[in-house]
């Protein structure tokens, strides 16, 4: 073979091997194009801090209202007669009997006066009875015809008198025992002390306050609702309210009255909820709000945030079978003031749905739902448990 002919088949050659490279080349990226199509798409994590889980709950919608606490009961205690108070028997926050002593003020002039008023008493007592022995002997000697009848008439009319003076002498006296009782106090309800601004030895007068009784088993809350929403208000309506220093605690009374006017100002109006409290849970003067009930109900209840299009075509972003899906719901009560909403159709208790940022995931996505927070305790966890590293 000649160099030439050498030469023409070593090229054929290499063009053969290059073109077996190539469609080789060509056949691995198809191969790869193939199996990245095939590939299952990726999954998005969504963090369990962005999803909601349906749960049976309670809705109430109806006009809000607040208020303060107060004793439905309660009596102040004061001194009808001036002196110096030589006891006080009962503590603040002590619980007394209707009728139990509390504090006794001294009387001495009170006593006095007693003591003279009773003496005039039996004097014009004693008087009195002389003039009737002096009537009935001035009768006797009219019969016998030794006297004048008009020695009868100036008897009669001393009798008259001295009755008369006798029934004032006891008044005087029943006045006198009344201001001696009265320098000592007792309560006049059963209740709690709420306040005792007195103390032995001080000089009171009459009209001093020493006492404040409260009854707690009774409290009422004086609320005020506004005056767009008075028509949702009656008496005997809920009222289911929070007090400040329960937390996490509802209470319940009923609407007792109406005030029938509004302030000027605020436009508010003024209402009293009567509060069963013989539990002594509540105290008189903590804040309180709340609202009336108007409707009230158990079901489906959702964050109004999670439903879409709330008044138009509301939905939601469940997940389910690890995928995104759109569905729509049929709502029921909305509770404006708590952002909550009753879903009466469309999902079922458990259902997990999809809130905040996580509302951006496009229907059809695949998804799973991590707890970042666990995760990173399980991650602390773990780094703390792995052993120091050797110097």
């Amino acid at each position: 073979m000649t160099r030439k002919a050498r030469h023409g088949r070593m090229g054929w050659l290499a063009v053969g091997l290059v073109a077996s490279l190539a469609a080789a080349c060509a056949g691995n990226g198809s191969a790869k194009e193939k199996d990245a199509t095939t590939a299952a798409p990726p999954v998005l994590d969504v963090g369990k801090e962005n999803t909601v889980t349906v749960a049976v709950d309670d809705i109430i919608t109806g006009p809000v209202v607040s208020g303060t606490l107060a004793p439905k009961t309660q009596a102040t205690v004061r001194a009808e007669v001036g002196g110096a108070v030589l006891t006080v028997t009962a503590e603040q926050g002590q619980a007394v009997r209707r009728g139990q002593l509390l504090a006794r003020i001294e009387a001495r002039t009170a006593g006095e006066a007693v003591s003279s008023a009773e003496s005039s008493v039996r004097s014009q007592e004693q008087a009195l009875d002389l003039a009737r022995r002096e009537l009935a002997r001035a009768e006797k000697l009219v019969s016998a015809g030794a006297v004048a009848e008009r020695a009868v008439e100036a008897a009669r009319n001393d009798v008259v008198r001295l009755e008369s003076e006798v029934a004032s002498a006891r008044s005087r006296l029943s006045n006198a025992r009344k201001s001696l009782g009265d320098a000592t106090v007792h309560a006049p309800i059963s209740g709690i002390v709420a306040a005792r601004p007195v103390n032995a030895g001080d000089v009171v007068a009459p009209g001093t306050e020493l006492y404040t009784i409260v009854d707690p088993s009774s409290i009422q809350l004086e609320a005020s609702v506004p005056s767009e929403s008075l028509s949702l208000v009656r008496v005997g309506a809920e009222v289911i309210f929070e007090v400040r220093g329960y937390p996490d605690q509802t209470f319940s009374g009923k609407v007792e009255r109406i005030s029938p006017t509004a302030d000027p100002t605020t436009r508010q109006v003024l209402i009293w909820v009567t509060v069963d409290n013989r539990s002594g849970r509540l105290v008189a003067g903590l804040f309180a709000d709340g609202r009336v009930t108007q409707e009230a109900r158990k079901g489906l209840i959702l964050p109004s945030s999670v439903v879409s299009d709330i008044a138009t075509q509301p939905s939601v972003l469940r997940i389910k079978d690890g995928k995104v899906e759109r569905v729509s719901v049929r709502t029921g009560l909305v509770d404006a003031q708590n952002e909550r909403v009753e879903v009466v159709d469309g999902l079922a208790e458990g259902d997990v749905l999809l809130t905040g940022v996580a509302q951006g995931v496009t229907p059809g996505t695949q998804v799973k739902v991590i707890d970042r927070a666990q995760a990173a305790k399980a991650g602390a966890a773990s780094s703390s448990t792995q052993p120091a590293p050797k110097s």
